[in-house]
């Protein structure tokens, strides 16, 4: 493993207001370390999804500091809130956020658009990232030419293109067929590989396990406990263990 990439302190999230008023997460500290893939695990209505968001720069504590790269987020604009985004962090979503429009390299390209990159060298990029991902053969094709596996990798094609510090996946397997979602952790697995990039899965799902260096439990706002693997997630998830 690499240094820490992102880190949250003692982050505290209220929702609503009045009698509908809810604390989200109750103190929650999380660091992410390149190298590594954390699972992120707990029931509905945990706290999975706010504290990603958090983490996402998409959500601003109540409380807390969230750090990336060293760098704190408390007082940013929405600016400089999304040259954070676009600079450090890669999503992957459950529901793939593909524009049906656009062939599977302009999808990707698109991460690099929001940077101003263009022109010959976006889309080699963008040919790159989809060749990492197993769709070398597939830049070409829209979405809807696409099965759902592949279109999840098209979304990490994506979240990749722009070698950002850290991908969060939000549920990337929860529609995707055993086979699929065994493929997609692989290529997460792999990307977690890089010392510089930390990998952070939000998941439910149990057959996930196998793929993680680092598991964390979240029930009721707070981190009830983690489990660190070692070196055992690569044999695990290939088999071999």
């Amino acid at each position: 493993m690499s240094g820490i990439v992102m880190e949250a302190l003692n982050v505290e999230k209220v929702l609503g207001t009045g009698p509908a008023q809810v604390r989200a997460l109750k103190g929650v500290s999380l660091t992410l370390r390149g190298g590594e893939l954390t699972l992120l695990m707990g029931p509905s209505g945990s706290g999975k999804t706010t504290l990603l968001s958090i983490l996402g720069c998409m959500l601003s504590p109540t409380e807390g500091t969230v750090r990336v790269r060293g760098e704190a987020i408390a007082g940013k604009g929405p600016e400089e809130l999304a040259k954070i985004r676009r600079e450090n962090i890669g999503y992957v979503f459950q529901s793939y956020h593909l524009f049906p429009t656009l062939t599977a390299a302009d999808n990707v390209r698109l991460a690099l658009d929001v940077r101003d990159e263009g022109g010959r060298k976006a889309k080699n990029r963008a040919r790159e990232a989809l060749a990492r991902v197993g769709l070398a053969q597939k830049t070409i094709n829209y979405p809807k030419q696409l099965s759902g596996g592949e279109q999840q990798r098209v979304a990490i094609a994506r979240a990749v293109v722009g070698e950002p510090s850290v991908i969060l996946a939000d549920e990337p397997t929860a529609a995707l067929d055993a086979e699929n979602g065994k493929a997609i952790m692989g290529i997460l697995a792999e990307i977690a590989e890089d010392p510089n990039r930390g990998v952070l899965v939000v998941t439910h799902d149990p057959r996930l396990v196998p793929y993680a260096d680092r598991i964390v439990h979240i029930e009721d706002g707070n981190i009830v406990r983690e489990e660190t693997r070692g070196g055992t997630r690569r044999e695990e998830a290939s088999g071999k263990a």
